[in-house]
């Protein structure tokens, strides 16, 4: 669903790019909250992974493909404001890198594909766990359906902008009909990609998982016919090193798929356009349509310039990316982990012991 230069008018263009840099902005804040120990070195690996899913194209409709957005799985994994910096930051290497997504319609696609989906399957996903049962299998399902009505409702929002800053004269209800449409059915692979994914890591560290926590009741002991609360178990005497290995094995881990996914799976991914490719064909909203600023990069369209080899240059393309996507995303979450140690506010105060 990454928008184009051309489809959305120059004012709605830098309205949304004035509201995207306001949630990015409320987000960093946000971010300080929830980037700990545990999270700030798994919020660059999403972005790397959610860059690298993204590259997979899956067959939908006859000559229509999707991928993943991965609002709701970056932000089951690592919280939503983090979630929303997560989309974008992989949302800005793919436009500055790769001419994937407009550069003057980057408000739009992290308005769309960040904000958007973020906020949906979010809410979605905890209203749903106040009402199922306290267990792994209802956060699964949860993310599955929290995941699958963030697509359909990033197409409306894109729509919506359509019908204000279309530069075409396509009549909104076809666009809209159509997108939803067909988002609909790549709903269902974000949602089986985003289960799979929140499920596979609950079951290795769902300490890991944002929207796990508190998942477990705590410990009750009857003193006096009267339940209370357990004290809290002891920390064993050195815990801290084999946190860090078992930390260490899942970003490793985490971070040899996604360069496995870019490097060798996105080969096989399919050729077919995108939902909004299609729809823009069919529908002829791609009339204006402009050439991206960065045609002439080389790495262009997910290629690497002079490697005449197409699995190869994929490839390559493919590693870059998920490098550079890790190291931008590490670098700008562990920043915002500082400055939540220096800011008071972001840290909970301990609770005295009486």
């Amino acid at each position: 669903m990454h928008v184009p230069d051309g489809f959305i008018d120059a004012p709605v263009s830098i309205a949304a790019g004035v509201a995207a840099a306001g949630a990015v902005a409320i987000s960093l804040r946000g971010a300080r909250r929830e980037l700990d120990e545990r999270t700030a070195p798994l919020a660059g690996l999403v972005a790397a992974f959610i860059f690298a899913v993204q590259m997979l194209n899956f067959p939908v409709a006859a000559g229509t493909s999707g991928h993943l957005l991965g609002g709701a799985l970056a932000a089951i994994l690592v919280g939503p404001y983090t979630g929303v910096l997560c989309v974008s930051v992989v949302l800005l290497m793919q436009g500055i890198l790769f001419a994937d997504g407009g550069l003057t319609a980057l408000g739009v696609n992290v308005s769309v594909m960040g904000v958007v989906t973020v906020v949906v399957a979010y809410a979605i996903f905890r209203g749903l766990l106040k009402v199922l049962p306290p267990t792994r299998r209802s956060v699964t399902a949860a993310a599955f359906t929290g995941a699958l009505l963030s697509v359909p409702a990033a197409a409306t929002a894109f729509t919506a902008i359509y019908a204000v800053g279309g530069t075409t004269d396509v009549p909104v209800g076809k666009v809209f009909t159509a997108m939803v449409g067909v988002h609909v059915l790549i709903g269902i692979g974000e949602a089986a990609i985003t289960a799979a994914t929140v499920g596979a890591v609950l079951a290795v560290r769902p300490d890991l998982v944002h929207g796990a926590r508190g998942l477990t009741a705590p410990l009750k002991l009857r003193v006096a016919g009267e339940l209370v609360d357990a004290p809290a178990p002891v920390p064993a005497a050195v815990p801290a090193p084999a946190a860090a290995r078992s930390n260490r094995t899942v970003w490793a881990t985490g971070l040899v798929t996604a360069l496995v996914l870019a490097g060798f799976v996105s080969f096989y991914a399919s050729a077919s356009p995108d939902g909004l490719e299609k729809v823009a064909a069919d529908k002829g909203i791609d009339q204006k349509v402009e050439e991206h600023a960065a045609a002439g990069s080389p790495l262009a369209d997910y290629s690497v310039k002079d490697v005449t080899d197409a699995r190869l240059s994929g490839g390559l393309a493919g590693v870059i990316g998920v490098g550079v996507t890790v190291v931008v995303g590490t670098g700008i979450f562990w920043t915002v982990r500082r400055r939540r140690a220096q800011d008071p506010a972001a840290t909970p105060a301990a609770t005295p012991v009486a």
